[in-house]
């Protein structure tokens, strides 16, 4: 187990090198990096004036040495104003004179914790993206409370009566929740329980308010939107996972063994059957995280998505890359999770 976690850790930081380099390159391609300059500068910067603020602020050094700066394994950019003063990476965003300058990290990146400044919020993205990822954490998890038990209990009666019509009723309503995407579901939502059509109003539309407060009216509907396209997916799964174990030769035994059909179910099938779900599962979290972007913007809910998307639209590089770098953490580590996981239910993995 030793040597796989070494393995798997070092593949996963090689892994997250190459996609955050990937990213980086993209970001500061020359259209970003030209409306950058004139949203820090003014829309009316000729090309001279914009190549010239580039310069100025290290945007024309070599991509890996920006690269690694952004890193934090390369020093930080620094120049001379023309008063005298030392700007860079490293001082802020105002110059300061040199012998405070002396006195600035050499390195200052993501590795020592520095991830920028926001060109839009005018913050530090450190902080920025540890308040939104709360905000979006609470999300996922009643997302997960809901969608998961749900799922794993519709897939499991399904399975377990391969062909009659509770299998063919569950199956259509996990079909139809995997086949409506999360704004249909969400508008739909609106509609029916948050407006005045329907004259019911048991929640409300917005989530802005469950960003201080979090209640059963204002984070109701958005949670619901998530878990039941969710839902349907690892349904099937389990649903799939289960009809293939209840087939299985050691289940024939136990029941001609004399064993009641429902421990059978749970002592002998329901553990082999959570093996290939469980990592249907693990991966709904990297989704979570990404996907919430439709429905925070939905119900202007300002979390990690809402964040995403203001970044990407106002050209915040800073916080653009910030996202990715989480993105790509969490994508990984629930891979690892899942993997160990997988190794601990599966007795066959861990004997060889």
């Amino acid at each position: 187990m030793g040597s796989f976690l070494i393995r798997r850790i070092g593949v996963m930081l090689l892994t997250a090198l190459c996609l955050t380099f990937v990213v980086f390159y993209l970001t500061n391609l020359d259209p970003n990096l030209e409306k950058l300059a004139k949203s820090e500068g003014n829309q009316r910067m000729t090309e001279q004036q914009v190549e010239n603020w580039l310069q100025r602020n290290g945007y024309r050094q070599g991509i890996f040495r920006q690269y690694g700066q952004w890193l934090g394994v390369a020093p930080g950019f620094t120049r001379t104003t023309d008063d005298g003063k030392i700007a860079g990476r490293c001082i802020g965003r105002s110059p300061v004179e040199p012998d405070q300058a002396a006195d600035a990290s050499t390195y200052c990146g993501l590795l020592q914790g520095y991830w920028g400044q926001s060109t839009v919020f005018k913050e530090p993205v450190g902080g920025i993206i540890l308040k939104k990822l709360g905000l979006t954490g609470w999300l996922m998890f009643w997302v997960m409370i809901v969608m998961v038990p749900l799922a794993l209990i519709i897939g499991v009666f399904a399975g377990m009566r391969e062909g009659s019509k509770t299998d063919r009723t569950l199956s259509t309503f996990s079909i139809l929740t995997t086949s409506t995407p999360e704004y249909v579901s969400g508008v739909i939502l609106i509609v029916v329980f948050a407006s005045n059509l329907t004259g019911l109003k048991w929640f409300k539309g917005t989530a802005a308010s469950a960003m201080d407060s979090i209640t059963f009216t204002n984070f109701t509907l958005p949670v619901i939107a998530l878990a039941l396209y969710g839902t349907g997916y690892i349904a099937r799964m389990t649903r799939a996972s289960m009809t293939e174990v209840m087939t299985e030769q050691y289940i024939r035994t136990a029941r001609l063994k004399g064993l009641d059909f429902r421990s059978v179910v749970l002592k002998h099938a329901l553990r082999n059957a959570l093996i290939a779900p469980f990592t249907v599962i693990m991966l709904q979290i990297p989704w979570l995280l990404t996907g919430v972007v439709i429905i925070e913007t939905l119900f202007n809910y300002k979390g990690f998505g809402w964040t995403l998307v203001q970044a990407v639209g106002n050209n915040d590089i800073e916080l653009m890359m910030a996202a990715s770098v989480v993105a790509v953490f969490v994508v990984l580590v629930t891979q690892l999770i899942s993997d160990i996981g997988y190794v601990f239910l599966n007795p066959r993995i861990r004997v060889a």
